[in-house]
C-alpha cells in the first residue's frame, strides 16, 4: 500500500488524514496541488478589521479578502484590486471609486452568495467600523485598532453609493494618505449579504468572523484552533482560481519544529527560522532561502502609565543599558541594522539618521538611575515575544540577554511570556511594565507607521503599547501627513523623532530581515518587503513520473 507521502513521518502523516481526508485515492490531488506552510501562531481572528498582528493577516486578509486598491510594496503605487478605477474632488474631500465587475464570493458549507459584489458590500465593510451602533459593530468586545489609529474614524464622515458599481468616500479634511488607508488589511471587504443572512436567520453574530466569507483567493474550510487552518482555492477567484489547491496553515510556534518539519518534508514553507537554522537552511541544496530588509522594527515598551517607567530618566538608564550590538549578532545573525528611530531603517527618506545614537553605557545608566531616586534598583518584568518575526527572530534570547545587561546596573528583571493570543491580549491591555514588541509596516507611509506605534489616539486603538502621549508629536505626525510639499513632510517626520529620541518610550532595537524557506518545488513564491506571506499565484512543481 502507497503512502498519500512518502517522505513524511507517520505523525505526520495521521496529521494529513485528518486535514486532507488524504487516501490513495487522492495521492495525486494532495500531493501535486496541496501546500503546507509551517505558521508561526494561531490568528487573533479571520476578521481584519479588527487583527493587528502579521501572523494573523496572514491567515485572514492574505488569503480571504481583497481590499479595494492594492500597492506595489516595492515603488509605493497604489494599483487597482475591487475597484478598477478612481478620482478625487479638486478639495480633496471626496474619493469616487468604479468597481470591478462579477466578483463573486465565496460559496462555502455555511453560506452561499445569491449575487456578485457591488457597492452595498463597501458600505457594509466600512459602516461596520464607523457605527457604533451597527449590528455586527460590538462582537466579542473588538476594537477596530487600524480604523481609529489612522484617524478614519474621526475623519471620514459617510460612504455613500451611487450606485451598484460605484461608490464615494467623504471627508472632513484632505488625508493624502487616504488611498493608502484602502489598500490596508483593515480595508478589507466584507460580504453585505452574508451579514444578512446571519441577521435574519438568528445565527449567533460572531459567526461572521468566525466563519468569513471573502472575494479572496481562497476560502476557509476547516480551523482547528493552535493546530491546523485548511483553505481550497475559491474556483471563481476574480484573477482565475488558484494552482494550489489546498492550503493548509500547520500551526507551528516552536522554531525547532518548524525547521524539522521543513527539514523532514512536512512542510513545504516555512517563514522566520532562528538565526542558528539559516546558514544549515541556506546549505540545503533542496531548499530555497530568501532573505531581505525588511519595513520592520523591534523595540522594547515601556508602559508609560506604570512606575518607575512613566519617568523618561528611568526610560534613558533602561536603553543605555542595553548591548543592542550584541543582540544583534547573537539573536539576529547579524542579519539586521540597529535604529535609534522608531522609524524602520528602510522607510527614506523619512527615516531620521542624524538622531543621537542610544550608546550601550553600563555606567551612565547607573548615572541616570540614581539621579532618577533609583540608585539601589528595582525589580521588573520583561515580557518576551512568543514567536519568531523580522524584528525579533527570538524574543526569549533577547530577553535573557538584557536581563544579564539590566544585572549589570543593579536591576533585577524577570521574564514574562504567555502564547501568542494571550500575549497581544494581555499587552494591549496594558498588562505588561515592559514588553518586547515589534510592527512591520503595511506600506512606506511613515505617518503612518508613527501614527499607528505612538500617536494618542492609538492608545484607544491599543497599537500604542507604550501608552504614551504627546500633543506635539501627535501636531507635527498630523501636519506631515496633511502636507503634499515633500522637504516640509520630512523636516516635520524629523522633528517628530526628535522628540521620541529625547522622551524615548521605547527602546527601538533595530530593523531585521525577513526570511523564509521552501522547497525548491514551490514556484512563484516571493518574499514581501512589507513581510509576511502571500500565497497568491504560488504553485508547486509536479515530479515526473
Amino acid at each position: 500500500m502507497s503512502n498519500c507521502y512518502p517522505y513524511r513521518s507517520t505523525l505526520f502523516l495521521l496529521y494529513l488524514l485528518v486535514v486532507f481526508g488524504c487516501s490513495e485515492n487522492n495521492q495525486s490531488s494532495v500531493k501535486d496541488t496541496g501546500l503546507v506552510y509551517c505558521s508561526q501562531g494561531s490568528p487573533e481572528t479571520f476578521n481584519p478589521q479588527v487583527g493587528t498582528s502579521g501572523t494573523s493577516f496572514d491567515a485572514n486578509a492574505r488569503v480571504l479578502f481583497n481590499r479595494l486598491l492594492s500597492i506595489d510594496s516595492a515603488t509605493g503605487d497604489i494599483l487597482p484590486s475591487l475597484a478598477k478605477q478612481w478620482k478625487k474632488s479638486r478639495d480633496g474631500l471626496i474619493y469616487t471609486l468604479d468597481l470591478r465587475h462579477e466578483v463573486q464570493f465565496h460559496t462555502t458549507q455555511w453560506f452561499k452568495p445569491s449575487r456578485s459584489f457591488n457597492s452595498s458590500d463597501v458600505l457594509f465593510s466600512f459602516e461596520r467600523q464607523a457605527n457604533k451602533d451597527h449590528f455586527f459593530h460590538q462582537v466579542e468586545g473588538m476594537t477596530y485598532n487600524y480604523f481609529n489609529s489612522t484617524g478614519l474614524a474621526d475623519n471620514l464622515l459617510d460612504v455613500s453609493a451611487i450606485d451598484h458599481d460605484t461608490v464615494a468616500f467623504h471627508l472632513k479634511e484632505p488625508d493624502p494618505s487616504f488611498l493608502i488607508y484602502l489598500t490596508m488589511e483593515f480595508s478589507s471587504i466584507l460580504s453585505a449579504e452574508y451579514a444578512e443572512h446571519i441577521q435574519k436567520n438568528n445565527i449567533r453574530k460572531e459567526e461572521i468572523d468566525h466563519k468569513p466569507i471573502g472575494t479572496g483567493p481562497f476560502k476557509l474550510k476547516r480551523y482547528q484552533t493552535d493546530a491546523f487552518i485548511r483553505y481550497t482555492a475559491h474556483p471563481d477567484y476574480m484573477d482565475g482560481a488558484e494552482a494550489i489547491e489546498n492550503l493548509v496553515f500547520a500551526i507551528t510556534p516552536d522554531p525547532s519544529l518548524r525547521y524539522a518539519r521543513l527539514i523532514s518534508g512536512e512542510c513545504d514553507v516555512m517563514a522566520q527560522p532562528l538565526s542558528s537554522h539559516y546558514q544549515l537552511l541556506k546549505n540545503n541544496p533542496e531548499l530555497r532561502v530568501q532573505h531581505q530588509a525588511g519595513l520592520n522594527i523591534g523595540y522594547w515598551a515601556f508602559n508609560t502609565l506604570i512606575k518607575p517607567f512613566d519617568n523618561p530618566t528611568v526610560r534613558k538608564a533602561l536603553s543605555h543599558a542595553i548591548n543592542r550590538e550584541t543582540i544583534l549578532q547573537t539573536v539576529f545573525n547579524n542579519l539586521g541594522e540597529i535604529s535609534n528611530s522608531p522609524l524602520p531603517i528602510t522607510m527614506k527618506p523619512y527615516h531620521n539618521d542624524r538622531l543621537a545614537e542610544i550608546k550601550y553605557d553600563p555606567e551612565l545608566a547607573k548615572k541616570l538611575l540614581a539621579e532618577a531616586g533609583y540608585g539601589d534598583g528595582f525589580e521588573m518584568d520583561i515580557w518576551a515575544i512568543p514567536i519568531q518575526r523580522p524584528y525579533n527572530p527570538d524574543g526569549h534570547m533577547m530577553a535573557e540577554l538584557m536581563q544579564e545587561d539590566l544585572r549589570q546596573i543593579g536591576v533585577k528583571a524577570n521574564i514574562v511570556s504567555y502564547n501568542w493570543a494571550t500575549f497581544l491580549n494581555k499587552v494591549s491591555q496594558g498588562e505588561h511594565q515592559t514588553a518586547l514588541l515589534g510592527w512591520v509596516a503595511d506600506t512606506q507611509d511613515a505617518g503612518n507607521f508613527l501614527s499607528n506605534l505612538l500617536s494618542c489616539s492609538a492608545i484607544k486603538s491599543k497599537t500604542n503599547r507604550a501608552f504614551w502621549c504627546n500633543p506635539v508629536f501627535d501636531d507635527l505626525i498630523t501636519q506631515a501627513q496633511h502636507t503634499s510639499n515633500m522637504k516640509l513632510k520630512k523636516n516635520l517626520y524629523y522633528s517628530a523623532q526628535e522628540i521620541f529620541r529625547e522622551e524615548l518610550p521605547w527602546l527601538p532595537i533595530g530593523s531585521g530581515q525577513s526570511i523564509q524557506a521552501s522547497h525548491r518545488d514551490v514556484k512563484n513564491l516571493n518574499i514581501r518587503l512589507t513581510g509576511g506571506i502571500s500565497f497568491s499565484g504560488v504553485n508547486k512543481e509536479v515530479p515526473s513520473s
